[in-house]
């Protein structure tokens, strides 16, 4: 299915129906890989990167050539608990900075030659205070599934879904806590820098969601607890696998979105690699939790898909040793 799910359920049916990797691809490219000019297992998780990316290209030699970075914004309703060091107008105003290209965002995509696009979600309409109401409707959470969806272009080869939105680290701790369990001090890091105050704040802020509430069906959880362009990021990678385009996740918050998938079906984040771990205290948990072992480690809290951007480069680059060089028939050499 590549139409857009005009409903809630619709989008429950995508995600318990998923197309699955090429599994001759991925054959093709463990022997294409087996016979490179190369010591075995010498270019080490290059050589895994590039059969993944095989499976979903279905191709023994998958490419690089239409990068995709989509960056979703939404306000947060619950920075009224004090839980941000910024105000809520900054997320308009890094739009206009991303609309510019004067965010990091905009240089790694020029850097890794990656098209992208930028959606802003009810800047105006910040999601309800979750400590007080619940964060969406079903038709805000349908409206911005749908968004995500639609903004995955359908010839992307790889796509990075990336998000502003001051708050929004709460949002995320809180969608893990409610979905994973433990304590909100588990998942509640500092975000854009809080001090310690802040921090118990974001703590006590995640505590009085997850008691108001309790439905822990990982959409209502999304819808109760999260954000627009939590969702929205969601709704992308959902559009992807629909489309069998692989995707790579960026830090903590992009990171809630796919488990809100992970947690309706298991084998929804099949098409998915962890670009980074990123500094914020609750994501290595997350990965751990997901399954997803990060390509980088490099201290980075930005968001935007910073992390899964830079990881970019990575990946086009397992793509082209794996699929650009020679075989040890073609290139003449003696095999050890």
């Amino acid at each position: 299915m590549t139409e857009t799910p005009q409903t809630l359920p619709a989008f429950r049916a995508v995600l318990a129906v998923l197309p699955v990797a090429d599994a001759n691809a991925i054959k093709a490219a463990e022997a294409r890989n087996g016979v490179l000019t190369k010591p075995p297992g010498a270019l080490g998780q290059l050589e895994q990167v590039a059969i993944w990316l095989a499976g979903w290209h279905g191709t023994a030699k998958p490419r690089i050539d239409r990068s995709q970075i989509a960056i979703f914004a939404g306000n947060h309703g619950v920075v009224a608990q004090g839980v941000s060091a910024f105000p809520a107008e900054v997320t308009v105003q890094m739009v206009a900075n991303f609309r510019m290209g004067g965010a990091a965002i905009n240089q790694l995509a020029h850097c890794f030659g990656a098209t992208m696009v930028v959606q802003e979600l009810d800047l105006n309409r910040p999601t309800g205070d979750f400590t007080q109401t619940e964060a969406m409707s079903e038709a805000d959470l349908l409206t911005a599934l749908q968004c995500g969806w639609n903004a995955v272009d359908p010839r992307a080869d790889i796509l990075v879904p990336g998000e502003m939105g001051i708050g929004n680290t709460t949002s995320a701790a809180a969608i893990a806590c409610a979905l994973f369990g433990g304590a909100p001090a588990d998942w509640v890091g500092r975000g854009t820098g809080v001090d310690d105050a802040g921090l118990a704040r974001k703590s006590a802020a995640v505590a009085a969601g997850l008691k108001l509430h309790l439905n822990r069906d990982p959409l209502e959880v999304l819808r109760c607890l999260g954000g627009r362009e939590i969702a929205a990021m969601a709704g992308a990678m959902l559009s992807a696998r629909a489309k069998r385009i692989p995707v790579i996740l960026d830090g903590f918050i992009a990171c809630s979105a796919a488990a809100v998938l992970h947690t309706t079906n298991p084998a929804a984040l099949d098409h998915c690699i962890a670009g980074h771990v990123s500094a914020e205290s609750g994501h290595q948990r997350l990965l751990d939790t997901l399954g997803k072992p990060p390509l980088l480690n490099l201290g980075l809290r930005l968001g935007e898909g910073s992390g899964a951007a830079l990881a970019l480069g990575i990946i086009k680059a397992a793509a082209a040793c794996h699929s650009g060089m020679a075989s040890f028939a073609e290139a003449g050499v003696a095999e050890g």
